[in-house]
């Protein structure tokens, strides 16, 4: 694979040229957070809210970051336009160079704005629940932070199975959302999603469903997945999914489906930033 030009801490540079200390923080103890989106018509798709969710992870991370939100809308669009057949973009920043250990240095943010392909979802989603469940009453509750290994574990054992994403309960055993995606459900005929209250990450794409459609924000046991009629996952690389399995139950799509699915993609038909 030829390589990316990404944007390191105001650099364009060579994906494969492309370094950090090996003290930094994002690595060592997962210390940063992150936001991706899809490119859409040669531009970063909603990039107003993602970088509104950036800055809320930022300020539950207690990171300062002096970047300002021009900055980081510029370095994007340089990414973008130096590479022309990406398909998603992903800015991360991470507190910097920092002691082997939780505490931080007085040093500044390291932050990244990366480049990659499209990720090749299928059209439809086979899921699987998994028994860890979210906290949440966590610090890093509603915070897309980089400390990623419990999706990863997750998704692993997911796919072992053959599925391509991982539902979790929160601590109280409601349902709450995936490794990289939220889940909406069919219950009692309506169209119902977590509220963010269970500890699901406010998605982007979530949150233009919830515009876009009539959805009740309730909190349902996991057990509704045993029930719903149809269910789908939006995330911001897989806009909304019909979920055709969850488990060992067999799922068809249906009209909810169909109709969040249609309004999301006449909006993103229709701007880029909305």
């Amino acid at each position: 694979m030829d390589p990316y030009v990404w944007w390191i801490d105001g650099e364009l540079v060579s994906s494969d040229d492309a370094v950090l200390p090996v003290a930094d923080h994002g690595l060592t103890v997962g210390d940063g957070c992150f936001e991706t989106t899809t490119i859409v018509r040669g531009a970063a798709f909603a990039m107003t809210r993602h970088l509104r969710r950036l800055r809320h992870s930022l300020t539950g991370l207690m990171i300062d970051l002096a970047t300002t939100d021009a900055e980081l809308r510029a370095a994007t669009d340089a990414v973008v336009a130096a590479n022309p057949g990406a398909g998603i973009i992903r800015i991360t920043v991470t507190a910097g160079t920092g002691p082997l250990g939780s505490g931080r240095s007085e040093g500044t943010p390291t932050v990244i704005v990366a480049a990659g392909p499209n990720r090749g979802w299928g059209a439809q989603a086979h899921v699987i629940t998994v028994p860890w469940a979210r906290n949440e009453r966590g610090a890093l509750a509603g915070i897309k932070s980089t400390s990623y290994a419990e999706n990863v574990i997750a998704l692993a054992q997911a796919r072992a199975v053959g599925a391509s994403e991982a539902i979790f309960p929160n601590t109280v055993g409601n349902l709450c959302e995936g490794t990289g995606t939220n889940i909406f459900v069919e219950h009692e005929g309506r169209l119902v999603t977590p509220p963010l209250s269970s500890g699901c990450l406010a998605g982007v794409t979530r949150g233009l469903v919830v515009e876009t459609s009539e959805v009740e924000e309730i909190d349902l046991p996991i057990e509704v997945l045993t029930t719903t009629s149809e269910a789908f996952l939006t995330s911001s690389t897989r806009d909304v999914m019909a979920i055709n399995r969850i488990d060992d139950r067999t799922l068809e799509p249906g009209p909810l489906t169909a109709a969040a699915a249609a309004a999301f993609a006449a909006l993103a038909s229709s701007t880029i930033d909305p």
